[in-house]
């Protein structure tokens, strides 16, 4: 008698029982993975999808199956198949094309080192090639506003905007109050080559510096003199009035001689007005 024989002989009813339970799970399970994929079903018969029984036509689409309760719209068979070299194979199956684009990396010269770089603050944000290592915040690459540029250099917003190439600037939120518009900072290495641009010196500018503040002196003189003459119409109320204004003509009293200056003097016997001459 064989091991197996001997060893069937050992084994009771209820284990031989759990054998053929354990043996048709197994086989089943190994049937379920064959028809677990959808797809399989189809490629059954790809020549003749009509004879797998998982294919159902509905109005000219055909599905597929899964068998779990829902149909999967078949994918579309434009690939060909070939059975020359033995079993079905795709013979236009689709190529991976690698369309990465290899984008060489642009290196600047510094011009304060002379060192190569690739990116800074003042390349990215105003075209000015100096790299981050030789940035002088607080010096010659300082930002100024565009109020104070106009201040300081007399610019207007054309010599900004309009004038070719337009100055770059960045925007940042205003530090006094954040519900004010955003501040326009410029480098203020670029706003003074504009000035020289416009002015065409910085002798020329600095006389059109003095000249705008003996204009601005003049206009206080004359804003002052305004405002005096305002006064005096007020306390002068009662004897200053649009008629006096317009054609008021003064008429003077006796003249009075003043012996140490040998001079004339008289009033106006209406406003007051007192006048000094010379007789001849």
């Amino acid at each position: 008698m064989s091991e197996t024989e001997v060893s069937e002989k050992k084994l009771t009813e209820a284990q031989k029982a759990r054998i053929e339970r354990n043996r048709a799970k197994a086989l089943s399970l190994r049937q379920a993975k064959l028809v677990s994929h959808p797809y399989a079903l189809a490629r059954k018969d790809v020549n003749c999808p009509e004879s797998n029984s998982s294919v159902i036509k509905v109005q000219g689409t055909k599905y597929v199956d899964s068998g779990g309760g829902f149909l999967i719209e078949q994918p579309a068979t434009g690939s060909k198949l070939s059975q020359a070299n033995g079993p079905l194979e795709e013979t236009d199956a689709p190529k991976l094309v690698d369309d990465a684009i290899n984008i060489p990396v642009k290196y600047d010269e510094c011009l304060e080192c002379g060192e190569m770089f690739a990116d800074s603050f003042l390349m990215n944000n105003f075209g000015h090639s100096v790299c981050d290592k030789c940035r002088d915040q607080d010096g010659e690459h300082s930002l100024i506003t565009r109020t104070e540029a106009k201040a300081e250099y007399l610019l207007k917003d054309c010599d900004f905007d309009k004038r070719d190439p337009p100055l770059r600037y960045i925007s940042r939120k205003n530090p006094h109050n954040i519900r004010w518009g955003e501040m326009k900072l410029y480098l203020h290495l670029q706003v003074q080559k504009r000035a020289l641009e416009v002015w065409g010196s910085e002798e020329e500018l600095m006389k059109q510096h003095e000249h705008r503040i003996e204009k601005r002196e003049v206009g206080k003189i004359r804003k002052y003199n305004k405002e005096m003459k305002q006064l005096r119409m007020e306390v002068r109320s009662s004897l200053y009035t649009k008629e006096t204004k317009s054609a008021h003509v003064h008429e003077y009293g006796e003249d009075t001689y003043n012996e140490e200056d040998d001079t004339y003097t008289h009033t106006c016997l209406t406003c007051n007005f007192t006048e000094t001459y010379e007789k001849m």
